[in-house]
C-alpha cells in the first residue's frame, strides 16, 4: 500500500513537472487558432463541404475579421483546400447533383456586396455567378438543380453612397432597417423574384420535393422582433404565397420539414416569458396544434435534423454535456439519463434515411472540429485544424458542483493551475453572458477568456452556470426572473468560496471577467460585491438597467425574458438592480471594455460606470472603447489588444504590486516589421 502511496505521488508530480516543462499555451496561441465553423453534408452523404475560420496574422495583416476558407473531406478525413487564402465566405451549400459547392464572398475588395459563386468538386477556379442588389445573407439551393432560394434585403436607396460622399448620410434610428425578402434565383437563367411575404425573413427550409418551403418571419426586421415575435410560415414556393402559419410562441430556433413533407419540426418555447429556445415540437405543415415530443428534458434542445418520416434527431445541451439522441413524433416520451462525456456537439447536418450526420464538436483539448456521427458509434474527429496544440501543455479541467447558499445546486467547469499550489492560487470567475446560455465541457480557451493562458501560469479558472443557465430545463432558466443580480451573481461569489474552502484557491486574489450579462456580472461584483473581488474586468456590460431599455434594441426581449417589468413600474428596484447605484462600494480595481457601435449595450453604459466610479470613489477604473466593434471585439488585432489588456490588469492586481493601474499604453509599435515602421 505504502508503496502505490509513493509511485501515485511521483507520477502526479512528473505530471505536473510536464505541464510546466512543456511550451504552455500563450495569448498569442489563442489569437492563432483556427476553428471550423461552418458545415455541410453533401446530397449522398459521402463528402463534407466546411469553413475553416482563419485568423489574421497580427501585426502583418491589415485590420479585418478572420478569414473563412472553403474546404471539403470525405469521410475518412481526407481534407481537401478548395477556396483559400484572404477571403471571407459568409456562407456554403452544396449543388443538388453533389458536384458542385455554391458559397457567397465578396472577392473583389472594390465591389458593395458579396456574390454568389460556383466551385466545381473536380476543381479548377470558382466562378462568380450572381451579384444581387444588396448582400445576400443566406442561400439554399432546391433538389431540382435549377432553382436557389436566398435570403437578402431589395436595393439600397438610390444613390446612397454618392450622397453620403458629398455629406448626406442621416440614419433614421430604427425605420429605415431594410426587411428581409426571400428571393428566388433561377440558374439557368439568373433572374431573381422576391416573393411577397408578410414580414421579415431569416431561417429557410425546403420540403423535400421542393414545392413548398418553410421561413421564419418576424414583424419587422428589427433585433427585438427576431427574438419575440418571429413565426414559421408554410410558402409555396412557385407562386410565393402563404399556405399555412404554424403558431411559433416566443423565441425561436431551427426548424425542418419531415421527408414526407407532413410535418415541420421545430426548436421553440414553452411560452413568450421561456428566456431561451429550447423544447423540441412537432406540428402538422398545414397547421394545428403542435406537440412536444421530448417531454420534462432538463436542457435546452439546440437542432434537429430528420432520420425518417416521423424519426427526428436532435441534439441539446444537457448539464455540461450535449444530448445526440431520436425522438418519435408518433410517441414522445422522455430521454434517459444525461450524458457523462463526448465532445461538446454545437452544430449538425445530413439528410434523412442516412446513418451518419456530420458535426461541430469541441473538446477541452482543441476548439471546433468537425466529427462524423453514426447510428450507434461514437463520435470520430475528422479534422485537426490546429495540430501544433498536440505540442501545448494543457492544465487539467473537471467538472465541478457546489451548493450556492440557499441550497440549489450549481454546475460549473474548473481549470485547475498547471502547477497548483494548496490554498495559494489566484482564481478568475468568468460569468458567461445572456444570462440564458451555458458553459459546457468543451474548449473554453478565447480572447475575452482565455482561460488555459491564465492555468499555465499559477491561476485557477472557474466556469460557473449560475442560475438563470440554459442546460437545465426551463424552470432553472427563469430563476433569475424578475430578480436581478441578487442571488445568480452570489452564485459566483459562491463558486469562489467554495474553491476558498476546498484549499485550492487565496480568498485574496480573486478576479472577475465577462461579457455582456458576465460584463453586468463584473460591474456588479465591482461593486455591490467589491469585498469578494481583487480585480475585476467587464466587457460590453450593463451598468444601468434603465438607461438599457432606452438605448439598447432588445427592450420587449428584456421584458419578456429577463426583468418582468418595465422601468417606469418601479423605477427605483430598477436602479438599485444598476452597478452605477453601488458605485460608492467599489473598491475593486475595475477595468471596462466595449466597441463604440454596440448597439446590444450602448457604449454608453460602459461611460457611465466609468465616470460614476471616477466621480465618488479612488479606486483605479479604466475605460477602452474598440473603434468600430460592436457587442464583442470581431477583428483580429481588436481582440488580441482585449486580450493583452485582460492579462495584464489580472495580473497586475492579483499577482502583481497593486496600487495605481499599470500604463494604459500597449507597446505594439514594437511589434510591427521595420519597414512598416519605417512607412508610419
Amino acid at each position: 500500500m505504502k508503496k502505490r502511496l509513493v509511485l501515485s505521488f511521483l507520477v502526479a508530480q512528473l505530471f505536473c513537472a510536464a505541464i510546466v516543462w512543456a511550451e504552455s499555451l500563450t495569448l498569442e496561441d489563442v489569437a492563432a487558432l483556427k476553428r471550423v465553423t461552418a458545415a455541410r453534408m453533401s446530397p449522398a452523404g459521402d463528402r463534407v463541404a466546411y469553413l475553416l475560420q482563419v485568423p489574421r496574422k497580427l501585426y502583418e495583416h491589415d485590420d479585418g475579421k478572420p478569414y473563412h476558407e472553403l474546404h471539403v473531406t470525405d469521410l475518412e478525413g481526407n481534407s481537401r483546400p478548395y477556396v483559400t487564402g484572404d477571403i471571407d465566405i459568409t456562407d456554403l451549400a452544396w449543388s443538388a447533383d453533389g458536384q458542385a459547392v455554391y458559397f457567397l464572398a465578396k472577392r473583389d475588395p472594390e465591389a458593395d456586396f458579396n456574390s454568389l459563386h460556383r466551385i466545381s468538386l473536380a476543381g479548377g477556379e470558382a466562378e462568380p455567378i450572381f451579384t444581387h442588389l444588396n448582400d445576400i445573407n443566406r442561400i439554399y439551393p432546391a433538389s431540382d438543380g435549377v432553382r436557389l432560394a436566398f435570403t437578402a434585403s431589395g436595393a439600397p436607396p438610390e444613390k446612397v453612397k454618392e450622397l453620403a460622399e458629398k455629406g448626406f448620410k442621416a440614419l433614421v434610428y430604427e425605420e429605415s432597417v431594410l426587411p428581409v425578402t426571400v428571393w428566388m434565383l433561377n440558374l439557368q437563367s439568373l433572374n431573381a423574384v422576391a416573393h411577397d411575404l408578410p414580414g421579415s425573413a431569416s431561417d429557410f427550409a425546403w420540403s423535400s420535393d421542393g414545392s413548398r418551403y418553410a421561413v421564419a418571419l418576424a414583424p419587422s426586421p428589427l433585433v427585438d422582433d427576431s427574438f419575440t415575435s418571429r413565426d414559421i410560415y408554410v410558402v409555396d414556393s412557385m407562386k410565393g404565397a402563404v399556405q399555412s402559419r404554424l403558431g411559433s410562441i416566443g423565441k425561436l430556433g431551427a426548424f425542418a420539414f419531415s421527408p414526407d413533407g407532413d410535418h415541420v419540426a421545430y426548436v421553440g418555447s414553452v411560452n413568450v416569458n421561456d428566456p431561451r429556445e429550447g423544447r423540441l415540437y412537432a406540428v402538422s405543415s398545414s397547421g394545428g396544434m403542435r406537440r412536444e415530443i421530448v417531454p420534462d428534458y432538463l436542457g435546452h434542445v439546440h437542432q434537429l435534423l430528420w432520420a425518417e418520416d416521423a424519426q427526428v434527431r436532435w441534439i441539446g445541451y444537457r448539464g455540461v454535456y450535449t444530448d445526440w439522441a431520436t425522438a418519435d413524433i408518433t410517441d414522445p416520451r422522455p430521454i434517459g439519463q444525461a450524458p457523462q462525456r463526448g465532445p461538446i456537439i454545437r452544430f449538425v447536418d445530413g439528410h434523412p434515411g442516412q446513418d451518419k450526420a456530420v458535426a461541430i464538436a469541441d473538446t477541452p483539448e482543441h476548439p471546433g472540429e468537425l466529427y462524423l456521427l453514426s447510428d450507434g458509434a461514437d463520435p470520430v474527429r475528422l479534422t485537426d485544424s490546429n495540430p501544433w496544440l498536440a505540442d501545448r501543455a494543457l492544465a487539467r479541467q473537471e467538472v465541478i458542483t457546489y451548493k450556492a447558499r440557499d441550497g440549489l445546486e450549481v454546475e460549473a467547469l474548473l481549470i485547475t493551475p498547471a502547477a497548483s499550489k494548496r490554498g495559494g492560487n489566484p482564481l478568475i470567475v468568468v460569468a458567461h453572458g445572456g444570462p440564458e446560455s451555458n458553459y459546457s465541457n468543451g474548449w473554453l480557451t478565447w480572447y475575452s477568456a482565455p482561460g488555459q493562458v491564465f492555468a499555465a501560469n499559477g491561476y485557477a479558472v472557474v466556469y460557473p452556470n449560475y442560475r438563470g443557465s440554459t442546460g437545465r430545463g426551463v424552470a432553472f432558466s427563469k430563476l433569475d426572473q424578475h430578480d436581478y443580480a441578487e442571488e445568480e451573481f452570489n452564485d459566483l461569489v459562491d463558486a469562489k468560496r467554495h474553491l476558498v474552502k476546498q484549499g485550492l484557491v487565496d480568498a485574496k486574489r480573486v478576479g472577475i471577467t465577462g461579457g455582456s450579462y458576465g460584463g453586468y456580472a463584473s460591474m456588479w461584483s465591482a461593486s455591490a460585491l467589491s469585498e469578494e473581488y481583487a480585480a475585476a474586468v467587464a466587457f460590453v456590460g450593463i451598468s444601468d438597467q434603465i438607461s438599457k431599455f432606452g438605448t439598447g434594441d432588445i427592450p420587449y426581449e428584456m421584458y419578456n425574458a429577463h426583468s418582468l417589468a418595465w422601468p417606469w413600474e418601479d423605477w427605483l428596484w430598477m436602479l438599485k438592480r444598476s452597478p452605477i447605484y453601488h458605485a460608492d462600494k467599489t473598491r475593486t480595481p475595475l477595468l471596462i471594455m466595449a466597441g463604440d457601435k454596440d448597439p446590444r449595450v450602448s457604449p454608453s453604459q460602459s461611460l457611465e460606470m466609468y465616470r460614476y466610479v471616477k466621480l465618488r470613489t479612488d479606486t483605479p477604473v479604466r475605460l477602452v472603447f474598440y473603434p468600430e466593434e460592436g457587442h464583442g471585439n470581431e477583428k483580429s488585432a481588436a481582440q488580441y489588444d482585449y486580450s493583452l489588456r485582460l492579462w495584464r490588469w489580472m495580473e497586475h492586481y492579483l499577482n502583481g504590486p497593486g496600487g495605481e493601474p499599470p500604463p494604459y499604453e500597449i507597446d505594439h509599435a514594437s511589434r510591427l516589421e521595420p519597414e512598416q515602421q519605417a512607412d508610419e
